[in-house]
């Protein structure tokens, strides 16, 4: 019988004792790169909350969309996706390389699974490519200079930020994160960002106790208007900062879906 555990190469290092946020959020997408420690936090958070189903659900598929988007519409083709998480279906560079071949993308992410299975993520078509760093997103400056090995930022990029900066506790830093980042690219560039909100009470009380008993690095939900400031000085899209189950929704594979407290916004650098 195949084991469903996910396999630690030896030069691999994985706390399987500690959960993590990307292996949590893969479970709560119904996936199997998890370790039994990481199902208990997600069981906790959704006894707590039933909703974070949802969240995990609905966000994944605004990511679908703007890099859809991006790629078909904004003539985008070069994505920085940094805080990428467990392969899925409809990665960036699947999503971006379906109407784009030639589109070059970068994963970033700082989980050992990940690196584990970033094979599934390098599965580019002939004409593009995609690399993936493992880093810390506190690191741009290393991240930038890895990232230019594959590309060229002296065209356009779109800088995927989903779901990752309420990993950065303190906003200020948060905020110089992004800036520098940004810094880096071109007119023309995109950012793309989402995260979770203070907006519903249920949502904050079940982070809050996954914060305190877990031990894994914390996640802060942020007002909608700090959601929003990380866009300062850029040209936001349509229809603005809000849920995203309302940034320009589609049908999907999980229907619709309430308000969820998980807002945020695509916006282009002038």
């Amino acid at each position: 019988m195949a084991d469903d555990k996910p396999r630690e190469p030896d030069a691999v290092k994985i706390d399987s004792t500690v959960p993590h946020s990307a292996r949590v959020w893969n479970y709560m997408l119904g996936g199997k790169d998890n370790y039994p420690v990481d199902r208990q936090a997600g069981d906790r958070i959704r006894q707590v909350f039933p909703g974070m189903v949802d969240i995990a659900r609905q966000s994944r598929y605004m990511l679908v969309r703007v890099v859809q988007h991006l790629a078909a519409e904004a003539g985008i083709r070069q994505f920085l996706d940094i805080g990428t998480g467990l392969p899925t279906v409809d990665n960036t560079h699947e999503v971006a390389q379906r109407n784009a071949p030639e589109s070059r993308i970068v994963y970033v992410d700082n989980d050992p699974l990940v690196l584990v299975h970033a094979a599934a993520l390098l599965t580019s078509a002939p004409e593009g490519a995609t690399d993936y760093i493992q880093a810390d997103v506190r690191d741009p400056d290393f991240i930038l200079g890895k990232a230019a090995e594959t590309l060229d930022f002296s065209r356009p990029t779109a800088l995927m930020l989903m779901g990752i900066m309420g990993l950065v506790a303190d906003y200020d830093e948060a905020r110089t994160v992004v800036d520098r980042l940004l810094a880096a690219l071109p007119s023309g560039s995109y950012l793309a960002l989402y995260d979770g909100t203070d907006t519903d009470p249920a949502y904050v009380q079940a982070l809050g106790g996954y914060n305190r008993g877990s031990g894994a690095i914390p996640y802060t939900p942020r007002s909608p208007e700090k959601i929003a400031r990380f866009f300062d000085g850029l040209e936001l899209l349509e229809p603005g900062v809000v849920p995203v189950t309302a940034w320009r929704p589609e049908p999907n594979p999980w229907g619709t879906a309430p308000e969820v407290a998980c807002w945020g916004g695509v916006a282009r650098k002038a």
